[in-house]
Protein backbone atom coordinates (compact mmCIF):
# COMPACT_ATOMS: atom_id res chain seq x y z
CA UNK A 1 0.00 0.00 0.00
CA UNK A 2 1.48 3.33 -1.05
CA UNK A 3 -0.50 5.47 1.37
CA UNK A 4 -0.47 5.26 5.16
CA UNK A 5 -3.89 5.84 6.70
CA UNK A 6 -4.92 5.77 10.34
CA UNK A 7 -7.61 7.07 12.66
CA UNK A 8 -6.71 6.38 16.27
CA UNK A 9 -9.27 8.06 18.49
CA UNK A 10 -7.95 8.48 22.03
CA UNK A 11 -9.61 9.42 25.31
CA UNK A 12 -6.89 10.88 27.52
CA UNK A 13 -7.22 11.92 31.14
CA UNK A 14 -4.84 13.05 33.86
CA UNK A 15 -5.11 15.01 37.07
CA UNK A 16 -3.29 17.75 38.84
CA UNK A 17 -0.60 16.54 41.20
CA UNK A 18 -2.26 15.20 44.36
CA UNK A 19 -5.58 16.11 42.72
CA UNK A 20 -5.25 19.67 43.97
CA UNK A 21 -8.23 21.79 42.79
CA UNK A 22 -6.17 24.34 40.86
CA UNK A 23 -8.05 24.43 37.55
CA UNK A 24 -10.30 27.32 38.44
CA UNK A 25 -13.38 28.30 36.42
CA UNK A 26 -11.48 31.44 35.36
CA UNK A 27 -8.78 29.46 33.51
CA UNK A 28 -10.80 26.48 32.19
CA UNK A 29 -11.84 27.95 28.84
CA UNK A 30 -8.33 29.23 28.16
CA UNK A 31 -6.85 25.88 29.24
CA UNK A 32 -9.11 24.05 26.78
CA UNK A 33 -8.02 26.39 24.00
CA UNK A 34 -4.36 26.00 24.93
CA UNK A 35 -4.56 22.19 24.99
CA UNK A 36 -6.45 22.25 21.68
CA UNK A 37 -3.64 24.34 20.18
CA UNK A 38 -0.99 21.89 21.34
CA UNK A 39 -2.92 18.99 19.85
CA UNK A 40 -3.43 20.84 16.56
CA UNK A 41 0.31 21.58 16.38
CA UNK A 42 0.94 17.85 16.84
CA UNK A 43 -1.44 17.00 13.97
CA UNK A 44 -3.84 15.42 16.47
CA UNK A 45 -7.22 17.08 15.91
CA UNK A 46 -9.38 17.66 18.97
CA UNK A 47 -12.87 16.26 19.25
CA UNK A 48 -13.65 17.35 22.84
CA UNK A 49 -11.79 18.78 25.84
CA UNK A 50 -13.15 19.54 29.28
CA UNK A 51 -11.90 19.85 32.82
CA UNK A 52 -12.98 20.26 36.38
CA UNK A 53 -10.94 21.60 39.29
CA UNK A 54 -8.55 18.65 39.55
CA UNK A 55 -8.33 16.93 36.16
CA UNK A 56 -8.79 17.14 32.43
CA UNK A 57 -10.27 14.86 29.76
CA UNK A 58 -9.43 15.04 26.06
CA UNK A 59 -10.81 13.17 23.07
CA UNK A 60 -8.70 13.51 19.94
CA UNK A 61 -7.41 11.72 16.87
CA UNK A 62 -3.83 10.69 17.56
CA UNK A 63 -1.48 11.64 14.74
CA UNK A 64 0.04 8.70 12.93
CA UNK A 65 3.34 10.60 13.15
CA UNK A 66 3.49 10.96 16.96
CA UNK A 67 3.63 8.53 19.81
CA UNK A 68 1.04 8.85 22.54
CA UNK A 69 3.82 9.35 25.10
CA UNK A 70 5.17 12.32 23.12
CA UNK A 71 1.73 13.89 22.78
CA UNK A 72 1.11 13.56 26.54
CA UNK A 73 4.55 15.00 27.32
CA UNK A 74 3.92 18.03 25.08
CA UNK A 75 0.43 18.57 26.52
CA UNK A 76 1.60 18.43 30.13
CA UNK A 77 4.82 20.39 29.66
CA UNK A 78 3.27 23.17 27.60
CA UNK A 79 0.08 23.59 29.60
CA UNK A 80 1.86 23.42 32.97
CA UNK A 81 4.25 26.18 31.96
CA UNK A 82 1.32 28.24 30.63
CA UNK A 83 -0.80 27.81 33.80
CA UNK A 84 2.10 28.71 36.10
CA UNK A 85 2.44 32.03 34.28
CA UNK A 86 -1.29 32.87 34.61
CA UNK A 87 -1.22 33.92 38.27
CA UNK A 88 1.11 33.85 41.28
CA UNK A 89 -1.33 31.49 43.05
CA UNK A 90 -0.71 28.95 40.26
CA UNK A 91 3.08 29.05 40.42
CA UNK A 92 3.11 25.63 42.14
CA UNK A 93 0.94 23.95 39.50
CA UNK A 94 1.94 20.44 38.38
CA UNK A 95 0.21 17.61 36.57
CA UNK A 96 0.35 14.10 38.02
CA UNK A 97 3.17 11.96 36.63
CA UNK A 98 0.92 9.40 34.96
CA UNK A 99 -2.13 9.40 32.73
CA UNK A 100 -4.87 7.17 31.40
CA UNK A 101 -5.39 6.73 27.68
CA UNK A 102 -8.15 4.65 26.16
CA UNK A 103 -8.98 3.77 22.57
CA UNK A 104 -12.40 4.81 21.33
CA UNK A 105 -14.20 3.35 18.34
CA UNK A 106 -15.73 5.78 15.85
CA UNK A 107 -19.20 4.51 16.77
CA UNK A 108 -18.60 5.39 20.43
CA UNK A 109 -17.32 8.94 19.83
CA UNK A 110 -20.70 10.64 20.48
CA UNK A 111 -21.09 8.91 23.86
CA UNK A 112 -17.52 9.69 24.98
CA UNK A 113 -17.83 13.26 23.74
CA UNK A 114 -21.02 13.70 25.79
CA UNK A 115 -19.34 12.09 28.81
CA UNK A 116 -16.44 14.56 28.61
CA UNK A 117 -18.73 17.54 28.04
CA UNK A 118 -20.73 16.66 31.19
CA UNK A 119 -17.79 16.45 33.60
CA UNK A 120 -19.12 18.95 36.14
CA UNK A 121 -22.43 17.12 36.46
CA UNK A 122 -20.67 13.77 36.56
CA UNK A 123 -18.33 14.83 39.37
CA UNK A 124 -21.11 15.85 41.69
CA UNK A 125 -21.45 12.11 42.34
CA UNK A 126 -17.96 10.71 41.82
CA UNK A 127 -14.35 11.71 42.57
CA UNK A 128 -11.63 11.59 39.93
CA UNK A 129 -10.14 8.55 41.64
CA UNK A 130 -13.46 6.68 41.47
CA UNK A 131 -13.91 7.72 37.86
CA UNK A 132 -10.39 6.66 36.90
CA UNK A 133 -10.77 3.25 38.56
CA UNK A 134 -14.05 2.79 36.64
CA UNK A 135 -12.35 3.69 33.34
CA UNK A 136 -9.55 1.21 34.04
CA UNK A 137 -12.09 -1.51 34.83
CA UNK A 138 -14.20 -0.71 31.74
CA UNK A 139 -11.13 -0.99 29.52
CA UNK A 140 -9.84 -4.07 31.37
CA UNK A 141 -6.54 -2.46 32.35
CA UNK A 142 -4.75 -4.11 35.23
CA UNK A 143 -3.07 -1.76 37.68
CA UNK A 144 -1.47 -1.60 41.09
CA UNK A 145 -3.25 0.93 43.32
CA UNK A 146 0.05 1.76 45.04
CA UNK A 147 1.45 3.28 41.85
CA UNK A 148 -1.56 5.01 40.29
CA UNK A 149 -1.72 8.14 42.44
CA UNK A 150 0.71 10.95 43.13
Amino acid sequence: MAQSLAKLITHLTFSTKLRRPLITPEVRAELRAYLRGILENLDSPTIEINSVADHVHMLFCLSRKCSLANVVEQLKKGSSKWIKAKAPALAGFYWQAGYGAFSVSQSNVPAVRKYIANQEKHHRKMTFQEEFRALLAKHEIEYDERYVWD
